[in-house]
């Protein structure tokens, strides 16, 4: 099976972003800056610095591929997210319920 890319994360990012996809937080968030989130279906481990945003460390989309930060060859989804959308996706995870 095909690995994911990080252009297909990133477009989940991204819409979660602008309000076209819900994400949703799983559980609570490790005391390590990682929270689990599903946006649609796909589960992503996204990774936080003192409440920034930081990378994508893995995600899973429906169908069961995945991808993880190995497997991108160092590009990350959250790099190719622009100030404003990374700015939403920290709001969201700072405000999403568990």
């Amino acid at each position: 099976m095909k690995a994911l890319t990080t252009r297909e994360v990133y477009q989940q990012l991204r819409d979660a972003a602008m309000g076209t996809r819900e994400m949703q937080r799983v559980g609570h968030s490790s005391d390590t800056g990682l929270h689990q989130v599903t946006i649609d279906g796909w589960l992503l481990t996204l990774e936080t610095i003192e409440s920034s945003l930081s990378h994508c460390r893995y995600s899973r989309c429906p169908d069961g591929r995945e991808g993880s930060f190995e497997s991108w060859l160092r590009t990350d989804p959250v790099s190719l997210l622009s100030a404003w959308e990374q700015a939403q996706i920290e709001r969201l995870l700072s405000g999403a319920v568990a």
